[in-house]
């Protein structure tokens, strides 16, 4: 039988961060997904410059190869409203395609990796586990997104009581005459909010490529709020009017609204498996990205003793990054905030220092590095 010193369960940021400072620090870990890399990945797609500093990435060397597209300003405002553009005056975020940047962590992890396999079982022997009757290790990493099955070996109910968002979005590559009327910049992204503020559309060029989608707090009428959103971006000449029909479909849950275990006896969650993406963004990247980071750190303090005491520092350090989870919040907690926030969208301090600065940039916090 195999054996590793850890193995993660989902190829995406959080699993290759995790199994990168990991493999860094003399461990062998292996990555198992169940996709063939590269693959395709329902998600809009950015990242700020502290993610890229958090991964050690050089931008200009990354671009050479790889969609790379420099963001400088955003368009924001109401569907079916105003709207303000916000620049600045140097790049604060990328477009990436999730589709290159995911394969390019994942094959630089150092890992061993298994793709194209799923888990499909998952038992404990003592203090190892057992997976897929071939592999056996003391660490199991659940990195496989909100549906997750080291999470639902640990007990949780996906799709029962947990208030996910739901999104649906496309993304793909423009004809000669598709760019031609696509208004969209490549340096501007476009936030459309809902007018209840329980969730947004996003337009977002990245060289050819275009991605449109909208998330939103309950996948009720979700394509009906989808569509609406994509007659409003044609009826303001903002995309093509002939773009693909098949959209697809994704959940996350925001960080505070996850009813799931991130810790056990030799089990640890990470990113949207453990339900780490920001509340008011729905950002997942970055929050992959660090709880990749803190728990490469705690299971190298625990010294090779995996109990659920020696990993409990986890969730602490979850804390000290992201907050208190219960004092967390989606884009307006209430009828009455939710008016005052989409009053204040035309208001261009509101929408530069709250909207951008603080909810979708994080602006204030420095990135963390992978030692």
């Amino acid at each position: 039988m195999e054996t590793c010193d850890a193995l993660v369960v989902g190829g995406g940021p959080a699993g290759s961060s995790c199994a990168w400072k990991l493999s860094r620090h003399g461990l062998d870990v292996v990555v198992m997904d169940k996709a063939s890399f590269p693959r395709e990945k329902v998600c809009a797609g950015w990242i700020t410059p502290a993610v890229l500093e958090a991964l050690q990435v050089d931008a200009a060397d990354y671009a050479r190869q790889h969609v790379l597209q420099p963001i400088r300003a955003f368009r924001t405002g109401l569907i079916d409203g105003g709207n303000v553009e916000t620049r600045y005056p140097d790049t604060v975020s990328y477009g990436i395609r999730r589709y290159e940047f995911d394969d390019y962590l994942l094959r630089r992890s150092g890992a061993r990796l298994q793709l194209g396999q799923g888990l499909e079982s998952l038992r404990r022997d003592g203090n190892r586990f057992i997976v897929n009757n071939v592999i056996a290790t003391p660490m199991i990493i659940g990195a496989g997104g909100h549906f997750c099955p080291v999470a639902r070996f640990m007990g949780a109910r996906t799709g029962a009581r947990e208030p996910a968002i739901a999104a649906k979005e496309i993304e793909f590559p423009m004809s000669p005459e598709q760019s031609g009327v696509c208004a969209v910049r490549g340096d501007t992204p476009e936030l459309y909010f809902c007018r209840d503020m329980k969730g947004y559309g996003w337009c977002f060029r990245k060289g050819n490529y275009l991605n449109i989608g909208l998330g939103r707090e309950a996948s009720h009428r979700l394509s009906e709020h989808l569509g609406q959103f994509c007659d409003f971006l044609k009826q303001r000449a903002r995309i093509p009017e002939n773009i693909p029909a098949r959209f697809h479909g994704h959940a996350y849950l925001p960080y505070g609204h996850a009813e799931r275990k991130t810790v056990d006896n030799g089990i640890l969650l990470v990113g949207d498996a453990a339900g780490l993406a920001y509340p008011q963004s729905g950002e997942g990247i970055r929050p992959a990205v660090e709880s990749g980071f803190m728990a490469a750190d705690t299971i190298l303090e625990a010294g090779e003793c995996y109990s659920r005491r020696q990993l409990l520092p986890y969730n602490s350090r979850l804390v000290a990054r992201f907050g208190n989870a219960s004092a967390s919040s989606r884009i307006g907690q209430s009828s009455i905030g939710n008016f005052f926030a989409a009053a204040l969208l035309n208001n261009r301090w509101f929408t530069r220092h709250v909207v951008l600065d603080r909810w979708f940039l994080h602006t204030r916090q420095l990135a963390m590095y992978a030692a």
